[in-house]
């Protein structure tokens, strides 16, 4: 794993702009990436794009747009390369000798953020085996040079045997670290059944939408808000007494990004369980933001993935203090009539927002009076049919 830690550390960005891609959306990817950049505590010197109808297979990016940032990065003194895509670790070697600096893909640099933000030790377990998942492809194919200098007989040498001494090494410590992430959510799992006759919601959304920042004025607590992407990385669950609903559990949960590498997600899903386990899901979106439908996709999409369709939803729109044009809200007021919006920091918003939250509580409660008294008379119905 390549972390980016000084802050004055130099960064050019790579972007390649494929035929079937959207131009705007383009944009606002590598904007993205500037964000990611700037929160991983970087500095973005230049930003390359490359247009063409699909990558290269052996680097990606074409070689010929690879030696024109090799000069930009050589004229700006910056020594990383970040590309905005998911690479191999072949690709990334090519890249390397061709640019002869240090490339990361943006897998790494979201991972690189995850470890700086990771506080809790369920959070670094999860980080570091999003990070050993990464390193076992890459340490294979470090290895390949063993098989290019002895070929034929002779080839079960010290290369290919150390190779599968440090393979066993990462699985061992893939499956340890399971363990310890498994043994963790049978903690969570204890815990949460001692206060199973709480409702319970969860804070689910794009990541810096102000989720954060919507926990705080629910619950009147200082989770950690910040203008930047992955400030939370840490479930962070607060209790709240909301009036004609009772008390009430919310938990803040790590946003989700758009082409975000599947490895991340399926390493924290532990810590997002808190999502299956909840009985409405309030959706937080950026209401300022161009992108929302996009946003909301990412949001279904990784919710699928969770399988988390049936659980009640609360659509809420934030940040509503920043949209300047009426016609933007009239819009989402279209297209997501049940969604509400809010600003954090507007305390009529917030009670607004508690008196939504206490319908969803009032109608959960409905259905489950309705299913307990269903369940008795099955139950008695049954009785009188044996007697």
């Amino acid at each position: 794993m390549i972390d980016i830690k000084e802050k004055t550390e130099k960064v050019v960005i790579a972007g390649l702009m494929k035929s079937d891609d959207i131009p705007a959306l383009f944009d606002e990817d590598m904007q993205e990436m500037n964000m990611l950049c700037t929160t991983a505590g970087a500095e973005v010197v230049s930003t390359v794009i490359q247009k063409r109808d699909s990558p290269v297979s052996s680097t990606y990016i074409g070689p010929g747009k690879l030696e024109e940032i090799r000069e930009i990065m050589h004229a700006n003194g910056s020594d990383t390369l970040v590309i905005d895509a998911p690479l191999s670790p072949g690709q990334v070697k090519n890249i390397e000798n061709i640019v002869n600096a240090k490339v990361i893909d943006r897998g790494q640099l979201i991972l690189d953020i995850f470890a700086k933000h990771a506080k809790t030790n369920e959070a670094r377990i999860q980080v570091e085996l999003a990070q050993m998942k990464i390193l076992y492809p890459r340490l294979t194919h470090a290895w390949t040079h063993f098989s290019q200098q002895v070929g034929g007989i002779g080839t079960k040498g010290p290369g290919e045997k150390q190779l599968e001494i440090d393979r066993r090494l990462v699985q061992k410590k893939i499956s340890d670290l399971n363990d310890r992430l498994e043994k963790i959510e049978k903690n969570r799992i204890v815990q949460r059944k001692s206060r199973s006759d709480i409702f319970r919601a969860a804070l689910v959304g794009y990541t810096n939408v102000g989720k954060s920042s919507l926990l705080n004025g629910l619950c009147g607590s200082q989770v950690l808000v910040e203008n930047k992407l992955f400030a939370t990385l840490d479930t962070a669950t607060r209790r709240s007494y909301i009036h004609g609903a009772g008390n009430i559990v919310i938990s803040d949960t790590v946003g989700f990004l758009r082409k975000l590498p599947h490895h991340l997600v399926a390493s924290f899903r532990s810590t997002l369980s808190v999502v299956s386990e909840a009985q409405l899901l309030i959706i937080v979106m950026d209401a300022s933001s161009s992108w929302v439908d996009q946003q909301c996709a990412t949001v279904d999409n990784v919710l699928k993935d969770l399988d988390v369709e049936k659980i009640p939803r609360l659509m809420v729109f934030n940040k509503a203090d920043l949209v300047k044009d009426p016609f933007v809200k009239e819009k989402i007021s279209h297209d997501y009539p049940d969604g509400i919006f809010t600003s954090a920091f507007v305390k009529e918003d917030m009670t607004a927002l508690k008196a939504k939250i206490a319908q969803q509580v009032i109608e959960y409660n409905k259905v489950v009076q309705r299913e307990e008294i269903i369940y008795r008379q099955s139950k008695d119905q049954k009785q009188s049919d044996i007697e």
